[in-house]
C-alpha cells in the first residue's frame, strides 16, 4: 500500500505541475525593439551598451522630463543650473556648459529623428513611447556628434483608432502640471492619422528670496506642444511630419553665501529656452530597397542670466558691489539625410544580409550676445569707483557633409 500511495502521489504531483506549467509555456515572450538605429532590431541582437525605457516606465514617472530619467541611467550625467539640462555626459565625456568654445556635441540627442544635440532642455517625456541611451561611440549613426554616445527619444505614433491621454499633478511648492494627448484617423480616413500632445508644467521652486520677499525666484513655467501627422500617400510611399514648439522659462536665483535655501540677490536672472522645430520623413518602396528622406530644422533662443554678486546693496554695505551677467544665444540648424536600405526595413523579420548607404548634411549657426554689468565702490579707498559695461558677440557657423554605409 505504501508503494501504491507513493506512485499515486507522484502521478498527481506531475499532473498538477503540468497544469501550472502549461500557461507559462504557452505565453509568448514580449519582444523589445531598438528603434534608434537605421533598422529596428531586437534588443538581444544589439551588441552595444544600451539602456531602454519603455512607455510604461515613462508613464510611472511623476515629473515628465528627461532630467528625471537621468537618475535611472548608469554612467549618464547632466549639467544644469536653474532650468532644464541642455548638456549631458556619458561615461564622463560630454559638454558641461555653453561657454566651452565651439558648440561641438559629444552626446547626440535625437527626438523623433530630429537632432537636438546641445538643446536637450526641450526633452519633455510626456506622451513618449520609448527612450534609449546608447553608451559608447555611435559614429555610424551620428558621426563625430556622438563620440560619447547617443540619447534617442520617440514620441507616440498616431493610432488607427481615436484615443486620448490626460494627466494632472498638483503638489507643494506650487507644482501644477497638466498634460493632454489625443489622436487617430483624420475624419475616419485611416490613410491620414494625427496625434496632438500638449503639456504645461509650473512650479514656484523650493528657495525663498529674503531680500525681495518672494518664494518663486527659482520657479519654472514650461509649455510643450507637438503635432504628428502620418500620411499613406500610396501603397509604396508614406510620409511622417512633426511640428514641435517648446517654451521653457526658469528663474535663476540659486547662489548664496551661506549655502542655505534662502537667497539675498536683488536681480534674479533667467535660464530659458524657446525652441521651434519641424521634421519630415518620407519612405518609398523601390525595387528590392527602401528609399528614405529625412529633413529637419531647429530654431532655439536661449537666455542665461544671473546675479553674480549673490547679494544686494544692504548685504555689502558700506561697500557697493553689484554685478550682473547675461548671455543671449540663438542656435539654428538644418539637417538633410538620404538613405537607401536593403529589404526588409525591419530587420527583426529576417536575418539575411542587410545593408544601408546614404548621404548626410548638417548646417549649424550659433550666435552669442554677452553683456556684463558691474560696479564696485570702496568708500575708504583713495581709488576711484570701478564701473564695468562690457558687451561681446561671438558667431559660429559650420557645415558637415558625409557619405556613409553600413553592412
Amino acid at each position: 500500500m505504501t508503494n501504491l500511495s507513493f506512485r499515486l502521489f507522484s502521478v498527481l504531483l506531475i499532473y498538477t505541475a503540468s497544469l501550472f506549467a502549461a500557461p507559462v509555456i504557452a505565453d509568448s515572450i514580449e519582444e523589445i525593439i531598438v528603434k534608434a538605429n537605421y533598422r529596428e532590431t531586437l534588443l538581444e541582437e544589439n551588441d552595444g551598451s544600451l539602456l531602454l525605457l519603455e512607455e510604461k516606465q515613462l508613464q510611472d514617472q511623476p515629473m515628465k522630463h528627461f532630467e528625471e530619467l537621468t537618475f535611472l541611467v548608469p554612467n549618464l550625467n547632466m549639467a544644469v543650473s536653474d532650468g532644464r539640462p541642455r548638456y549631458f555626459q556619458i561615461r564622463g565625456i560630454g559638454e558641461r556648459s555653453g561657454y566651452e568654445g565651439t558648440p561641438n556635441s559629444f552626446v547626440g540627442f535625437i527626438i523623433d529623428d530630429i537632432d537636438f544635440s546641445g538643446q536637450g532642455g526641450v526633452a519633455s517625456s510626456f506622451d513618449m513611447e520609448q527612450v534609449e541611451v546608447h553608451r559608447g561611440p555611435q559614429g555610424s549613426r551620428m558621426g563625430a556628434n556622438a563620440l560619447a554616445g547617443m540619447i534617442y527619444m520617440r514620441s507616440k505614433e498616431p493610432s488607427d483608432s481615436f484615443e486620448g491621454l490626460s494627466e494632472l499633478t498638483l503638489g507643494s511648492d506650487g507644482i501644477r502640471n497638466i498634460g493632454l494627448a489625443f489622436g487617430g484617423p483624420f475624419e475616419g480616413n485611416t490613410a491620414i492619422k494625427y496625434r496632438v500632445s500638449l503639456r504645461q508644467d509650473e512650479t514656484d521652486g523650493f528657495r525663498k528670496n529674503l531680500y525681495l520677499n518672494r518664494d518663486d525666484t527659482t520657479g519654472k513655467e514650461e509649455l510643450t506642444g507637438r503635432l504628428k501627422l502620418n500620411w499613406q500617400l500610396s501603397e509604396i510611399t508614406d510620409l511622417s511630419f512633426l511640428l514641435l514648439n517648446s517654451d521653457f522659462d526658469a528663474s535663476s536665483d540659486t547662489w548664496n553665501i551661506d549655502g542655505s535655501l534662502n537667497t539675498l540677490s536683488d536681480k534674479p536672472g533667467l535660464d530659458s529656452q524657446d525652441t521651434r522645430a519641424y521634421g519630415l520623413k518620407i519612405n518609398h518602396q523601390a525595387t528590392n530597397a527602401i528609399v528614405q528622406s529625412l529633413t529637419s530644422a531647429t530654431n532655439s533662443d536661449v537666455t542665461v542670466s544671473y546675479d553674480a554678486d549673490w547679494g544686494n546693496p544692504d548685504s555689502n554695505s558700506p561697500y557697493t558691489y553689484d554685478f550682473f551677467s547675461e548671455t543671449q544665444r540663438s542656435r539654428r540648424s538644418f539637417n538633410q539625410e538620404f538613405r537607401v536600405l536593403s529589404e526588409p526595413l525591419d530587420k527583426t523579420l529576417d536575418d539575411d544580409f542587410a545593408w544601408v548607404i546614404g548621404a548626410y548634411y548638417l548646417k549649424l549657426n550659433e550666435r552669442n550676445d554677452i553683456r556684463d554689468l558691474g560696479t564696485y565702490i570702496d568708500p575708504f579707498s583713495p581709488w576711484p569707483p570701478y564701473f564695468k559695461d562690457v558687451s561681446a558677440t561671438r558667431d559660429y557657423a559650420s557645415e558637415n557633409k558625409a557619405i556613409f554605409g553600413e553592412f
